[in-house]
This record gives structure tokens, C-alpha cells and sequence, in this order.
């Protein structure tokens, strides 16, 4: 019989008035105004607008206050169009490999004499030898320090382009290595900015490769793209070079192979350091922040098991040797070594905030950009362009809403009544859910609400034709709408999994708008079919209740 137990009764009730509590902030948020002079900075934190923040001085405190986020198209926020100079890393690449070089070379000096490393292009390694006659020994050794091609175009092809000028031995990269390195490179930049923007709380940010060397930011919220251009410009590059002196001149011979660093604390004061460091911060598995034991705030950082053997191999060697930390090429600190650290834990201290330790521990989890990036375009957009768009989406939703009753009412009558207060509910359980969840709503979400609101009366339309094919074989009214309700389960559920799962590929595969269409979408599908076949379910058995028909023209 078309019965519904109280526990059921009082659960559907429960979610309907929990999604209303959460969808309230948004309206409560949005009618009220204030002047902005009114409003402070640190009411406007989250990019909530002045009325927003003037809304949640007076929202109580104890009812949830979660706010649908908005994307960059409703919000405002920056847009930038950055290109990676991957040349950068051709030269690091021939630093990080003289060192290794130069030691296998050092390992034949009986045959291939004296090995000294010659000025030349960044991006290769000039290497003079003494024994010119032997030249083709001392290729095939370094010939042996080269690697295969990681890329499916370059596989096979060896890493390393060697060749010989008298008594000069030329190093380069590979062509098929450097267009591997180029992909890694990009790929690494768009990683290390992914989690450099999701750390400091966006929310869904567009980021995406354009052509072979460029990438595209868009993040809502941020209020220009000068201040976005701060967060991923800064490269926080962490590296641990040996010292080889100390002084004040900063215009000081380093020699080959040395640079020259100024200290960071110390005003006119600058190192001579190795220019290959021992570890880098691509060798640390985490940063936190920390307090020093002067209680000044620091970062604690741990290296991985390469790093801390290699970190901790260099420091029982050099006992009693000074060791640079090096910051975005400035020196930290550079402390004596006192014994050997096979822990690979360390902490930086110094002049510091609380913020800057915070901030700078999660530049150093991301990473260090491999390449410094150009930025060739750069837009912030308004929240006036938003607020258009807010308001036309709100104008096509009502408008679709006002139709989709009207018709539903004409068509069914009261029931058409019941299937239009829960298509409304609908919306207001999509809105709560969002805003539970943290999603994002973007224009083209808009639209995906637009078409919930069109599709969700699918399954009540199949409810109520249903019951009319039930009331013309001559049933009773309770036991027509109870036979047309069970009837019209497995194709409304089979025809809604279909949906869903569409949906589901969109969200997973999907980027950008696709996705912001399809996680309005996926919410709208679950909500419509909760509405639809237990609120709707719900509002008929009372009625039924109250009116006790004896007939019914549907």
C-alpha cells in the first residue's frame, strides 16, 4: 500500500530543511548591502565581496555559513599566459653534470692527462684535456656517462651530443634530449604551479599547457594578476653548495665552475660557493613550519633517501667546513659543520615572519620552478563581468523555472503542483550541496542547473502518466498512485544512471567549462531523482491523507 513510515517521513523532512539551512547564506549574503568604507580588509578575507562580508558579521554564528564559491567567470579574478624558458635548463643540466665529468675524466689523468673545464656557451661544457692524441678516449668516457632518450620520438637516442676541437672536447645536450627536456620541463612548471595556486586555497583554478612552451592561468578570486604573478614567479629554489670563501667584494674572481652569492642577512657580506650544490630542494620529501629554539619562526624540512645520503655523506667528509644554504640565490646561512647529519633533517631560520615561514614552507613542497617563466599576457578580470553574467544566469533559471511550472501545473494539475515545489527544492538542495562541498560554480554550471531544472520533472512526468494509464484500467486512486510510483522505478532509475554516468566522464575527462557544466550536473541528477521520487512521494501520501478522494482526473 502507498504507506511511508514516520522514520522514513522524518528523514526526507530532515534533508530537505538541512539543504535549506546551507543554501540560505547565499541568498541571506547576497540581499544584504552596506557602503564599502564600511568594511574592512580583514572582513573581505576569502575575496568575499563588502556585502558579503558585512552579511556574515550578522549570519549567527552557530548555523553553517558556507558559500557556493564562484569561478572566474561569475567571481573575477586573474588570467595569465606564461612562457617557460626552457633554455635555462640545458645550462643547469651541463652544471649538474661537470662535477660527474670531470671526477671520470680525473679517473684516466694517466692517459688522458690534465682535465680543466674552459669558458663557453652556457649550455654546453667545454672540457680541455692534456693528452689531445687521446681525445678519443676521453670522448668515449664521457660517452659513457650518457643516458638514453626518455621520449617516445627520442627513445634509443643517446643524451649526451660530444665532439672534438684539437685538444677541446665540446658537451651538449642531445637534440632529441632537449626536445625531451622540453616537454619534462613544461610538464614540471604546470605541476609545481597546479600546487603552488591549490595550496594557498583557490578553488578549481584553470591550468593548462598551450603549444610547446606555454601554460595558462586563470585563478578566481585573486584580485590582480600582479599579486598571482607573485605567487608563481617566486621560485624558491633551496640548494646546499659548498663554501669556498668569504668576503666583501662582490665583484670578486669566483673562478670556474664558482659563483659569488650575497648573504642574506648580512648586509655587504658575499660567498664564493661551488657552483654544483650537494643537495637541491627536488631531494626534499616535506616543509613545515616551525619555531627555532630562540623561538623565532623557521621551516623544518626532511630530504629523501637520496638526499639524506648524499647530504649526510658530504657533511662526514667536511667536518669542520662551512656549508651555504641558499635561498633563491641569496645565502641563508652558512654554518660550520660540527658532525655528520644522516638524518637528512634540517631547519631554516633567520629574519622571518610567521606568514613568510608558512608561505615559504609551501613554496618548498611544490617545488622550484625548473625555469623562470615570462609572462606574456596578463588580465585581471573584474567582478563586474561576473555579476552580468550572474545576473543573466539567474534570469535564464528563472525563466526556465517559470515555464517548466507553468506547464507542469497545466499538465497535471495539483500533482503538476507537488513536481513544481520540488523541482524548486531541487535547486535549493544543489546550491546546499555545492556549498558543503567547496564546488565551484561557473557559467557554463549555470547552464547545467538551467537543464536540471528542465530535465528534473522527466521522472514525475513518468509518475503521473503512469498513474493515469493505472486510473484508466479502472484502479482505486491509493492503489493506482502506489502501482504507478513502483512501475515507473526502473526506467526512471535506469534513465538517470544513463545521465549520470555521462556526467561522471565529463567531470573525470573533462576540463574547464566541461567541467563546471558536469558537477552541477552530477549534484542535479542525485538531487532530482531524491525529489522527484521521495519528496514529491511525500507530499501526494499526505494529501492523500488529509483528502481521502474517491476519485481522481489527472
Amino acid at each position: 500500500m502507498l504507506q511511508i513510515p514516520t522514520w522514513k517521513r522524518v528523514l526526507i523532512i530532515g534533508i530537505v530543511l538541512v539543504g535549506l539551512l546551507y543554501a540560505m547564506p547565499n541568498l541571506f549574503y547576497q540581499r544584504v548591502e552596506t557602503h564599502n568604507d564600511a568594511i574592512t580588509a580583514a572582513e573581505r578575507a576569502g575575496f568575499e565581496t563588502p556585502e558579503q562580508a558585512a552579511a556574515r558579521s550578522l549570519w549567527p554564528d552557530w548555523l553553517p555559513a558556507t558559500l557556493v564559491n564562484l569561478g572566474l567567470d561569475l567571481r573575477g579574478g586573474a588570467h595569465l599566459l606564461g612562457e617557460v624558458n626552457v633554455e635555462e635548463v640545458y645550462a643547469s643540466r651541463m652544471t649538474a653534470l661537470w662535477p660527474e665529468l670531470r671526477d671520470a675524466l680525473a679517473a684516466q689523468r694517466d692517459v688522458v692527462g690534465a682535465v680543466r673545464r674552459v669558458p663557453g656557451p652556457p649550455d654546453q661544457l667545454h672540457v680541455e684535456i692534456g693528452n689531445p692524441d687521446q681525445m678519443a678516449r676521453a670522448v668515449e668516457i664521457v660517452r659513457g656517462l650518457a643516458t638514453p632518450v626518455v621520449s617516445v620520438s627520442g627513445a634509443g637516442t643517446s643524451s649526451l651530443d660530444i665532439t672534438a676541437q684539437g685538444a677541446t672536447m665540446i658537451v651538449q645536450l642531445s637534440e632529441a634530449e632537449r626536445a625531451a627536456t622540453d616537454d619534462r620541463t613544461v610538464q614540471q612548471s604546470l605541476e609545481i604551479v597546479r600546487r603552488r595556486v591549490d595550496e594557498v586555497g583557490t578553488r578549481e583554478p584553470t591550468i593548462q599547457r598551450q603549444g610547446q612552451d606555454r601554460i595558462l592561468i586563470q585563478v578566481p578570486g585573486i584580485g590582480s594578476a600582479e599579486e598571482l604573478k607573485e605567487l608563481i614567479g617566486t621560485t624558491a629554489k633551496l640548494t646546499f653548495n659548498p663554501v669556498v670563501g668569504r668576503g666583501t667584494d662582490p665583484n670578486v674572481q669566483a673562478g670556474l665552475g664558482n659563483i659569488v652569492v650575497p648573504a642574506m642577512e648580512e648586509p655587504g657580506v658575499y660567498y664564493t660557493l661551488a657552483e654544483a650544490p650537494v643537495v637541491t630542494g627536488e631531494d626534499l620529501t616535506d616543509a613545515r613550519p616551525s619555531f627555532d629554539p630562540n623561538g623565532q619562526p623557521a621551516v623544518d624540512f626532511r630530504f629523501g633517501p637520496q638526499g639524506a645520503r648524499r647530504f649526510g655523506a658530504y657533511t662526514a667528509a667536511n667536518v669542520g667546513q662551512p656549508f651555504a644554504i641558499v635561498l633563491d640565490n641569496q645565502v641563508i646561512s652558512a654554518p660550520v659543520i660540527r658532525q655528520a647529519i644522516p638524518g637528512g633533517n634540517g631547519q631554516i631560520s633567520g629574519a622571518m615572519t610567521v606568514d613568510e615561514s608558512t608561505q615559504l614552507a609551501v613554496l618548498l613542497r611544490a617545488g622550484a620552478l625548473p625555469a623562470e617563466m615570462t609572462f606574456l599576457e596578463e588580465r585581471t578580470i573584474g567582478p563586474e563581468l561576473g555579476q552580468d553574467s550572474i545576473d543573466a544566469g539567474t534570469k535564464a533559471a528563472t525563466i526556465a523555472t517559470v515555464l517548466v511550472v507553468g506547464y507542469i501545473v497545466a499538465s497535471y494539475g495539483l500533482f503538476g503542483a507537488f513536481a513544481s515545489a520540488a523541482v524548486i527544492i531541487n535547486v535549493i538542495l544543489i546550491l546546499a550541496i555545492m556549498g558543503a562541498m567547496g564546488a565551484t560554480l561557473t557559467l557554463p554550471g549555470i547552464a547545467g542547473i538551467v537543464l536540471t531544472v528542465g530535465t528534473a520533472v522527466d521522472a514525475n512526468v513518468i509518475i503521473y502518466e503512469r498513474i493515469r494509464e493505472e486510473l484508466r484500467a479502472g484502479k482505486r486512486v491509493v492503489k493506482a498512485i502506489d502501482d504507478g510510483f513502483n512501475e515507473a522505478m526502473s526506467a526512471i532509475i535506469d534513465a538517470n544512471v544513463t545521465t549520470f554516468i555521462a556526467a561522471l566522464v565529463m567531470f573525470f575527462l573533462g576540463s574547464g567549462p566541461v567541467k563546471g557544466f558536469a558537477v552541477t550536473l552530477v549534484i542535479g541528477i542525485a538531487t532530482s531523482v531524491f525529489t522527484a521520487i521521495y519528496l514529491t512521494r511525500l507530499m501526494i501520501v499526505v494529501w492523500l491523507e488529509r483528502r481521502r478522494p474517491a476519485s481522481l482526473v489527472l
